[in-house]
């Protein structure tokens, strides 16, 4: 009953900062859930492979409750999404197989450390002053390369380095974030599907996983995700979210640090 209750958080959580900040949720569910599957015993070696897959899968419907809500908007400029998409596609494989020959406890530590990365960078906002336009459709189809192999490879869906990445290029914030928020989808796609095959026969996963993406973890996240993006979209688009995001990167402080003393 616990671990239920915990995954519904995770998931109602994951769900308001997908639409308050264009953030898939990944950097919450992921940690949370190695946490969980550390308490159930699952082995080491596949413990953060398992919690990384099954975010990105949570991610796929996360960003599609989220995509709705910004498009009634008309927030989403598909323009840069269909330019960026090709590299986020190809980005997220070659992350996802970067993680399936990576050790447990090295991503252990990679992930903590980005964790702590990304709650200095909401901690001190985008210090660098939006100064240029957009690149072509080459430079975009670069960003979405970077992009796409950093969040498969960590299990997000890419905000933190979307959101700052258009603003930086003279994107309104919040069409930013709505922007980001259909970025990724691609990216839990490719990324989900890249786990799904590289730990098809992984030994020591939980019970009821498909390669790296475990169902019952996936099923408690999306209930409550899905119910709660549209929540963080309204907030979005009425509460500046200077605030949030400062408390949000207190929380990473604290996960970030546990799972790298754990």
């Amino acid at each position: 009953m616990t671990e239920l209750l915990l995954l519904l958080g995770m998931g109602a959580l994951a769900g308001l900062l997908a639409g308050l900040l264009g953030i898939g949720g990944g950097i919450i569910i992921v940690p949370l859930l190695a946490l969980v599957f550390e308490a159930q015993g699952v082995d080491t070696g596949v413990r953060m492979h398992v919690a990384i897959g099954t975010s990105l899968a949570t991610i796929m419907v996360t960003s599609l409750a989220s995509i709705r809500a910004h498009q009634r908007r008309g927030a989403v400029d598909w323009q840069v999404f269909r330019h960026i998409t090709p590299g986020i596609f190809a980005g997220a494989l070659a992350g996802a197989a970067i993680a399936d020959f990576t050790p447990g406890p090295v991503l252990r530590i990679a992930f903590g450390v980005f964790m702590l990365l990304v709650a200095a960078q909401m901690a001190l906002g985008n210090v660098a002053p939006p100064h240029r336009r957009l690149p072509g459709r080459a430079g975009l189809a670069l960003a979405g390369l970077v992009i796409g192999t950093v969040a498969a490879l960590m299990g997000v869906g890419g905000g933190s380095m979307t959101v700052p990445f258009l603003t930086w290029c003279n994107v309104e914030v919040r069409r930013a974030v709505a922007t980001s928020a259909a970025i990724g989808l691609p990216i839990a796609v490719a990324g989900t599907a890249g786990f799904l095959v590289g730990g098809w026969d992984a030994p020591g996963r939980p019970p009821w996983s498909l390669g790296h993406v475990n169902l019952p973890a996936f099923l408690g996240i999306v209930v409550a995700s899905t119910l709660c993006a549209p929540v963080g979209v309204r907030l979005a688009h009425t509460v500046p979210p200077r605030v949030l995001e400062r408390l949000f990167a207190a929380l990473l402080l604290v996960l970030g640090l546990r799972l790298l003393l754990s």
